[in-house]
């Protein structure tokens, strides 16, 4: 039988299965997002698979055999799923370039483990929508720029680069280094939304709605800034979370125009 070439083994959720496929795929450049390989093998081809993937930068995940059958559409992976991502990832100096190009001060936004897709789309919806400059996520423990990220971001990943970094912590320092400030969001921070100081470079924090910032990045943010709460219930999801913070820095911004 046939294996699935490139072009019919990429379906619309952006799986690339096969072997041949995802080969072909890597030597066209296609951006991906993740590669998923059955552990345990030992075949020499996914092994040269997994090296080019890397050497593209490419994360690389081993997993059962039945998680892979579990995502197959064609039924015919051959123990290698790639997940295309919905657009190249860019740099973080290609996010603050786009900064100085604007003749405007920084503001990104940093996803300290959101990974829930729908979530991570709707952030980077609402900071396109809000005039930031781009968006951070780590490599691991984070949705990707997936067909549903880019669907749940109406478009906006088309337009806002969203940049990846295998550390979070070693990010929010090297911003630093660039004199941005760092603001991270929780429930328990010492300023208050409306006392912090937005309006110069700015790198706002959101962490997981499970368990909030890693204790690593917390530590790394210049300021931990709480968003006033009135009602019962004591947090916002992540989204509605960046949208707020994001709009402050826009009203403050505004302001100094």
């Amino acid at each position: 039988m046939r294996e699935h070439t490139y072009a019919d083994a990429r379906d619309e959720a952006g799986l690339i299965e096969g072997r041949n496929a995802v080969r072909e795929a890597l030597r066209a450049g296609t951006p991906i997002d993740k590669l998923y390989l059955a552990a345990g093998e030992t075949d020499r081809t996914l092994a040269a698979l997994a090296a080019e993937a890397r050497r593209a930068g490419v994360v690389v995940v081993e997993c059962e055999r039945r998680k892979l059958d579990g995502m197959s559409a064609t039924h015919s992976h051959q123990g290698v799923i790639a997940v295309a991502a919905a657009r190249a990832y860019a740099t973080v100096e290609d996010l603050l370039s786009a900064a100085r190009q604007r003749g405007e001060r920084p503001l990104l936004v940093v996803g300290d483990g959101i990974s829930d897709p729908r979530s991570l789309g709707a952030i980077i919806r609402t900071a396109e929508c809000a005039g930031a400059h781009g968006v951070i996520i780590p490599k691991r423990r984070s949705a990707g720029l997936t067909a549903t990220v880019a669907k749940t971001s109406a478009g906006a990943v088309s337009y806002l680069p969203v940049a990846r970094v295998a550390n979070i912590p070693s990010l929010l320092q090297q911003l630093q280094k660039e004199r941005v400030w760092v603001f991270g969001a929780a429930a328990e921070g010492t300023v208050s939304l409306y006392e912090a100081d937005l309006k110069g470079p700015a790198a706002l924090v959101i962490g997981s709605e499970g368990d909030g910032m890693t204790r690593l990045a917390r530590e790394r943010c210049d300021f931990l800034v709480r968003i006033p709460m009135r009602g019962q219930i004591s947090s916002l999801n992540a989204s509605a979370a960046a949208a707020i913070l994001l709009y402050e820095a826009v009203r403050q911004r505004l302001g100094t125009a």
